[in-house]
């Protein structure tokens, strides 16, 4: 059965090769590091058993979240992972009565892309150029919040 914990500095290794494997740059295991047990960090993983199956960093920044990072290991993509994780960060922004989550996805990323939106999630503007390697626009992605009754009354667990 899987479960969401808090990411620890143990499950680090298991991280940065999810990392390594989904982002281009991917961070180094010193940013992964700083986000562990940072007050305004909620990093969470996904585990089965003893398995990382992958994780997610939620920033708090003012009224609102900012979606870091979300990263499903390779073999189990595709499998639910993905949205068990969006759900309990979106359950963790209602519980800190953000005003909305915002986040930043390579256009491309049709998959993490269909992801938000099935969350509510709405394109709000692209961002040229944002990422390198290889060159490509960010969709600047919202989610609101303050006085959604979905947001504040909906138990994902």
């Amino acid at each position: 059965m899987t479960k969401i914990k808090l990411a620890s500095i143990d499950g680090l290794s298991q991280i940065l090769e999810i990392e390594q494997e989904a982002f281009s740059p991917p961070w180094t295991f010193e940013s992964l590091l700083n986000e562990v047990g940072k007050e305004d960090s909620y990093f969470i993983t996904a585990v089965d058993k003893l398995d990382l199956l992958g994780y997610a960093i939620l920033r708090q920044v003012g009224d609102d979240g900012e979606l870091l990072k979300i990263a499903v290991d390779k073999q189990t993509r595709c499998k639910g992972v993905g949205a068990f994780l969006m759900a309990a960060i979106l359950e963790h922004a209602a519980e800190k009565a953000f005003e909305s989550v915002f986040l930043e996805v390579r256009e491309s990323n049709t998959a993490a892309v269909k992801l938000y939106e099935k969350y509510g999630f709405k394109v709000i503007r692209v961002r040229k150029d944002y990422y390198n390697d290889p060159v490509e626009d960010a969709l600047i992605m919202n989610r609101e919040c303050k006085n959604d009754k979905k947001c504040e009354e909906t138990s994902f667990f």
